[in-house]
């Protein structure tokens, strides 16, 4: 993958299956690998209805965090 989607939807599925997948340790990992911030997105996928799950290591729909 060459670079993150944009599209909210995309990009939650594109992250949770890199680090699920073990492509990536951590969501900091990641996100440096494509020049991103992880707390900027966390906060662009939480205006989007995503919340980062500290616990499951995954963006889940908010909600559905717990």
């Amino acid at each position: 993958m060459d670079f993150l989607p944009q599209d909210p939807a995309i990009l939650v599925s594109s992250v949770n299956m890199l680090l699920r997948d073990e492509e990536y340790d951590t969501l900091e990992e990641l996100c440096f690998a494509f020049n991103r911030e992880p707390e900027e997105m966390k906060d662009y996928l939480l205006k989007n209805g995503y919340v980062w799950s500290e616990s499951q290591e995954q963006f889940r729909p908010v909600g559905y965090d717990e």
